[in-house]
């Protein structure tokens, strides 16, 4: 009997088991859309109205392992802008993340218990900011990453005796020099140096999405050295960042074409005479990391002969070395592709917005609206949205930067000479 009981009562424990492992299984594939081979990446956050709710979630490594919730509110703020996409590029991006810590150092107070101010606001202010971008938000750019790693070696090369008051102003100088003389600067020598690359007149320059060091050039080549040419502007869905490039070149009087990613061998073969493309970050062995589709287009202008020039400021060099776009990448929301309709009018909030009101109505009209709607009820149908893809060496000609049109191989040089390290120890 003890024996019938035991076997009785296995019997009951495999059979809920089993059960449980087909209740995973079976929310695991309802849930799971991933493209399996980018499943390493984190996924993308949802917007969130209420801000406040996400702060009791961010927490930091130290000694004691606390836990760190007294965020100020122009950290949720700014975050909220990076998962909407209203902040794009690694300009922009890095550019609010500086200016928001600036704002918390003219608003933080060490405590007077303190006994080196530098731990504390390490620790107590920039860490947790900083994490709460980037695991709460979106993945920080390599300009973001960069430029925070400037910014703790600035705090951790004060004297420990400072004056609070003082050493704040120090950091505030510090980081305005940097957004002027690593971006402003940089966007100004760019500019000059790929401007002098254009003909007086009758050259059709290529453009991919849009880049601020990319738009700026084109600009003061117009409107500053009066050369006439004309741009075309190429773009693919689901951001559509090029509908802002064509409108900021059509405003200042330069001819455009607006094209998506699927005509761009009809006009490459036909009229191109040089490719401007930006980047997000530069890798050491010369790659360059880019909004999905710039592979694409430096391709197939290397494959037609045309020369193939990226505008960079070296702030984004990477010490980094990437062979492809599958290690390191980002997620988009999928929501974003599957809305086919191409109307982009404001951040990418806006899919959630329409998707939502698809649902409210009909569902013929729906279909007709959106042929993806039920994208997530198609148990063989996964979406992917990348944000970025990588570009080999071999089909870049020139990067440009603030220091001059160097070949890719030279990558690594300015990476030596451009570091953070280099540049406090030449002001001591």
């Amino acid at each position: 009997k003890r024996n019938r009981g035991k076997s009785v009562n296995e019997e009951e424990k495999k059979n809920d088991m089993d059960g449980d492992d087909q209740d995973n299984r079976g929310t695991d594939s309802a849930e799971d859309k991933t493209v399996s081979l980018f499943s390493h990446l984190p996924r993308p956050k949802a917007p969130s109205s209420e801000l406040h709710n996400q702060l009791s979630s961010i927490s930091f490594t130290s000694t004691n392992q606390q836990q760190f919730s007294d965020l100020h509110p122009a950290i949720p703020t700014l975050g909220h802008l990076y998962i909407t996409h209203s902040l794009l590029g690694g300009n922009a991006r890095c550019r609010a993340m500086l200016q928001t810590f600036a704002l918390l150092l003219q608003s933080y107070t060490p405590p007077a218990t303190s006994r080196d101010f530098r731990h504390d606001l390490d620790h107590a202010l920039l860490k947790p900011a900083f994490q709460y971008w980037t695991t709460q938000c979106r993945p920080h750019s390599v300009s973001m990453g960069n430029a925070f790693s400037f910014l703790k070696l600035a705090v951790a090369n004060l004297e420990r005796d400072l004056e609070w008051n003082e050493a704040r102003e120090i950091l505030l100088e510090s980081m305005e020099a940097y957004v002027t003389e690593r971006i402003e600067y940089a966007g100004k020598a760019i500019s000059r140096h790929a401007g002098s690359k254009i003909q007086e007149s009758g050259d059709v320059i290529l453009v991919f999405g849009k880049s601020e060091v990319i738009n700026r050039l084109l600009l003061d080549a117009a409107l500053v050295d009066k050369k006439t040419f004309r741009v075309i502007v190429v773009d693919s869905r689901p951001l559509l960042e090029g509908r802002d490039t064509l409108e900021i070149l059509s405003r200042a009087g330069i001819q455009c074409t607006y094209v998506l990613l699927n005509a761009l061998s009809y006009l490459m073969m036909r009229e191109v005479t040089k490719v401007f493309l930006g980047a997000s970050a530069l890798m050491s062995n010369g790659s360059v990391l880019s909004r999905v589709g710039t592979a694409c287009v430096a391709l197939l202008a290397n494959s037609n002969h045309i020369p193939v020039l990226v505008g960079c400021e070296t702030y984004k060099i990477c010490n980094r070395v990437q062979l492809e776009s599958i290690t390191g990448n980002e997620l988009g929301d999928a929501e974003e592709v599957a809305c086919t309709d191409c109307a982009r009018v404001g951040p990418s909030n806006r899919w959630n917005d329409e998707m939502a009101e698809d649902r409210g109505n009909d569902k013929e009209e729906s279909k007709e609206v959106d042929v993806l709607a039920d994208w997530k009820d198609q148990p063989n149908l996964k979406l992917l949205n990348l944000m970025y893809d990588l570009t080999p060496s071999d089909f870049v000609t020139g990067i440009v930067t603030e220091v001059g049109i160097l070949p890719p191989t030279s990558v690594a040089v300015l990476l030596r000479e451009m570091s953070p390290e280099s540049a406090f120890k030449s002001t001591s």
